[in-house]
């Protein structure tokens, strides 16, 4: 077909109804009949002429020119498209390379053959324009509830009419056993959208824990105000979940306002979830105390926390054990998602044997080396006294609030320790010297002879050996293997060192050794100190 006169306008009208029909820019579509006829007219006067076309957005017609690019002599490969500095000298004054040249060419007309592949650029580019519409509109959505129509299921997953696509919502992330028919409404969480060659791919979830934190927020004014908020959710899809909110007004109770007037709230969420029973619980900042609302029906008596390890133990009454665990350990894992910390039950009389192991131990270790009766040695146990650095090294007022001890008995206790604690220390530097330790290493602060040997035992014997370490290894840490966190034995654990006290070890001795230059690291201190107030203010 020709480009006349007679259907410029009509290009425009083509691509305004085809811009509405896919909700598309006509830009888009107008930029695709420019691809089209610019193909054509390179079959008509050459593939390698470099011509492009120009619609005019307002009276339709179509301009076709030709370009040709100035470039340095040596480099000409493509006479049509390209010519030398001296060539364009004879069209302009001054030419550079890099210039471009255009002359206008006259319209070509459309064959049969020609006509099919102008349309198969259009129709692919409206549908590379329509995907990244949808991809756009959808992205922004990603994290908030869709309500969509049933199409079809596939081997266990559901198609999902969404509106202006399709949705996948895979059977691993349907509630129980659900089942859908074509046309049923589905109500779900737009957990992911990806760009895949295909189109955009939006993957739905009725399991994730957000669903139910998105469905609390439309059922509960309050949460969608911001008044109340919610700071951690956990599900056994189906069967229980538990959520943690704080309320920013003082005058409104989170609980309460989640519940609603006879439970009308927390229902319409429970119905939604096929009947999920739904656990609200006050969140508090205080672990321990969080915790043991967490849970909750359960009482608890005791909490014993390891930051360090992020585990921590609770003691419950005998009675209290199975509810505390709940059925399939179902209550004690929520729990522990909702806290983020791994979590140990035990009863009062499992947690009282574990005392008394532990008494009788440090009663042994004071009657070995302290040479003390078991009287004695239960005294200083019962007082606080864990082991021979803490009475070797007390302050003497200390010794002497023990029913018994004087002067003379406190400072006979102090020097015995001590004298107990110089002997270990020549036993483990003699050790140490026979392992092969160097001296860089015994003269490094901060390092004891029975630190040295351990570290001597596991290879360790320059501070170059010591400054290569990783804090973990130092002072050991948790890693998680197949969804399980496994122990990483330290060291140096065993001499109660704790992660940070590593880093600052090896760090000192990479500064020692000039590894690390100090202003370094005090400028990378200051910048983290300026992005830790700027995220405060943000």
């Amino acid at each position: 077909m020709a480009i006349t006169s007679a259907n410029q306008l009509e290009l425009l009208q083509t691509a305004e109804a085809v811009a509405r029909e896919k909700m598309i820019d006509p830009g888009l579509v107008i930029e695709a009949m420019e691809e089209s006829l610019a193909r054509a007219a390179k079959s008509r006067y050459g593939s390698e002429m470099d011509i492009r076309v120009s619609i005019d957005r307002k009276t339709g017609k179509a301009t076709f020119t030709r370009v040709r690019t100035v470039v340095e002599d040596d480099l000409l490969e493509n006479y049509q498209a390209e010519l030398t500095v001296e060539q364009a000298k004879q069209y302009t004054t001054d030419p550079a390379v890099g210039d471009e040249l255009t002359d206008e060419v006259p319209p070509v007309e459309m064959g049969r053959i020609a006509a099919q592949s102008a349309k198969q650029v259009i129709l692919q580019k409206v549908r590379e324009a329509e995907r990244d519409r949808q991809f756009e509109e959808f992205q922004d959505r990603a994290g908030t509830i869709i309500n969509g129509l049933v199409k079809r299921e596939e081997y266990g997953n559901v198609i999902v009419d969404v509106g202006r696509g399709e949705a996948i919502l895979r059977r691993n992330e349907k509630i129980g056993r659900e089942s859908y028919r074509p046309n049923d409404r589905v109500r779900c969480y737009i957990k992911d959208v990806r760009r895949e060659q295909r189109g955009p791919q939006i993957f739905l979830s009725r399991t994730d824990p957000q669903f139910m934190a998105e469905l609390f927020k439309m059922e509960v004014p309050e949460i969608y105000d911001g008044i109340i908020e919610i700071k951690a959710v956990s599900r056994d899809p189906g069967s229980r979940a538990k959520i943690a909110v704080i309320s920013n007004d003082g005058s409104i109770d989170p609980v309460g306002a989640c519940v609603g007037m006879r439970g009308s709230r927390v229902q319409a969420v429970v119905n939604e979830l096929q009947g999920e029973k739904i656990d609200i619980i006050p969140w508090n900042d205080d672990q321990p105390t969080f915790l043991v609302n967490a849970l909750q029906p359960a009482e608890v008596t005791k909490v014993v926390l390891d930051e360090e390890a992020e585990r921590i133990t609770v003691v419950v009454p005998d009675e209290q054990l199975s509810l505390a665990i709940g059925r399939r350990g179902q209550n004690v894992r929520l729990a522990s998602q909702l806290t983020g910390l791994d979590i140990d039950i035990m009863t009062e009389a499992e947690e009282s044997e574990r005392r008394q192991a532990e008494f009788a131990t440090r009663t042994k270790l004071f009657i070995d080396t302290l040479d003390l009766d078991e009287f004695f040695a239960q005294l200083l146990v019962s007082e606080g006294f864990t082991n021979l650095e803490e009475v070797a090294y007390v302050e003497v007022d200390e010794l002497l609030v023990i029913d018994g001890v004087d002067e003379g008995t406190a400072g006979e206790l102090q020097t015995r320790a001590r004298e107990f604690l110089d002997a270990q220390n020549a036993k483990a530097v003699e050790k140490a010297r026979e392992l092969g330790v160097e001296d860089s290493l015994f003269a490094f602060e901060g390092l004891t002879p029975q630190m040295i040997e351990a570290l001597a035992e596991d290879g360790v014997k320059t501070l170059e050996d010591f400054a290569t370490c990783a804090d973990w290894e130092l002072a050991g840490g948790w890693t998680v293997v197949d969804g399980q966190r496994v122990k990483d034995d330290g060291v140096l654990e065993k001499f109660d060192v704790s992660l940070e006290e590593a880093q600052d070890l090896v760090m000192t001795a990479r500064i020692q050794l000039g590894w690390v230059d100090p202003a370094d690291l005090e400028a990378e201190a200051e910048e983290g100190d300026a992005e830790l107030s700027e995220e405060a203010e943000a």
